[in-house]
């Protein structure tokens, strides 16, 4: 089914790369995975056992750049969760959604410290249990983030195109936040007891994912069933969502705009500001930052699984390979800023509740007709949260 261990630490298929030893006092090149324990060499892909020892910068550049990342993640996902979850106010069908997003972002921060101890160590902290553990968490939090953002599309597109009746109640919205979690699971835990997959070392051997260099038929069917499901099928869902909202939101004005003119008035739509840009302009504006971290988190992944699976494995090299784990934990921390500040409720909690972060943000309605504000009068806002939930 797999390879054996002979043949997994067996010969270095790009051995030559190791020849070139400029840089190195008298000619010693040391190969990636040296230092391993003796225990832990069997987990070792013959695919890395070809490249040099990173330089040390390497690892220090990518070291602080997890400590940046994990604070960002752990303050920014934190105060999504406690801002959400205490204020009264913001507990509403819409934000369930949001707060899922912020649980399963702060989930991938859970490896970040077990990074640090590999990282300092050189080679994973606990083995295969350790490595399994790590890939699980990551797993379990990029797909659930993925699919959750879609959900948070299609819940945007009913909010803003029906707001009085298209509103997802309670209960699917409950529904949906289950659906994340089953979503998650199956390729996550499927490889951890090696059903079907199996977590490996990658890149400086630091950190886990799911094995895509291995040269069989069932790694090559797992990396296509893993790309549909985890990266093609959530795209799909919020470019249909943001689609057809922009489409509706377009042609609700223009029916305004006509019926404007029809009338003799400059617009029939509540709250226009002249000096702000136009209603379809904020939508693509706002829809397309939400697709493109989507896009920036998880096309490098797909596209060195796929290299690595059906193309030419000599491209795929350690520095490489850690630049998808880098996008995918940036946009982790990105997320709270993109789907959080933008909602004035949730920016009066942050300004009542931390005023040294010197937020300022207008009072917001809460009364009932803030609930049953029709796609006229949709501004940023309301696209970036349907912010009068």
């Amino acid at each position: 089914m797999y390879l054996s261990q002979d043949e997994l630490t067996g010969p270095q298929p790009y051995a030559s790369y190791l020849n070139d030893s400029s840089g190195d006092a008298g000619g010693a090149v040391l190969p990636l995975g040296h230092d391993y324990p003796a225990e832990y060499q069997h987990m070792v892909h013959a695919h890395w056992r070809g490249f040099r020892e990173p330089p040390i910068y390497y690892r220090a550049g990518i070291y602080i750049g997890f400590c940046v990342l994990m604070f960002l993640n752990l303050f920014g996902n934190g105060l999504v969760i406690w801002i959400f979850s205490t204020s009264k106010s913001l507990r509403t069908p819409s934000n369930l959604l949001i707060l899922n997003l912020a649980i399963f972002d702060l989930f991938m921060c859970t490896n970040m410290p077990h990074y640090l101890v590999n990282a300092a160590l050189g080679y994973i902290a606990g083995g295969d249990l350790g490595c399994e553990i790590y890939a699980l968490c990551g797993g379990i939090s990029g797909m659930g983030a993925s699919i959750t953002n879609a959900f948070i599309a299609f819940d945007r597109y009913k909010t803003i195109s029906n707001p009085i009746d298209g509103r997802l109640s309670y209960g699917q919205i409950i529904l949906c936040i289950i659906f994340t979690w089953m979503w998650a699971t199956p390729f996550s835990v499927l490889p951890l007891f090696q059903i079907w997959g199996r977590y490996l070392p990658e890149g400086f051997l630091t950190t886990c994912t799911f094995d895509y260099l291995t040269n069989t038929d069932e790694t090559r069917l797992f990396v296509r069933t893993i790309f549909v499901w985890a990266y093609a099928i959530p795209m799909t869902m919020i470019l249909i969502s943001y689609y057809k909202l922009f489409t509706h939101v377009r042609t609700h004005e223009r029916m305004l705009a006509d019926q404007a003119k029809k009338m003799n008035v400059k617009s029939l739509s509540a709250n226009v500001n002249n000096d702000s840009m136009s209603v379809e302009l904020r939508i693509a504006k706002a829809a397309l930052i939400i697709y493109m971290l989507f896009v920036l988190a998880w096309t490098p992944y797909s596209v060195v699984a796929l290299i690595g699976c059906f193309g030419e494995q000599q491209l795929i090299t350690p520095f490489i390979s850690m630049l998808p784990m880098l996008a995918c934990k940036s946009v982790s921390c990105l997320d709270p800023w993109v789907y959080a500040t933008s909602h004035p409720k949730y920016r009066l909690e942050l300004e009542r509740r931390l005023p040294w972060l010197g937020i300022r943000e207008k009072h917001v309605s809460s009364g009932p007709t803030g609930a049953q504000e029709s796609v006229a009068s949709v501004s940023g806002d309301t696209l970036a949260m349907s912010v009068q939930n």
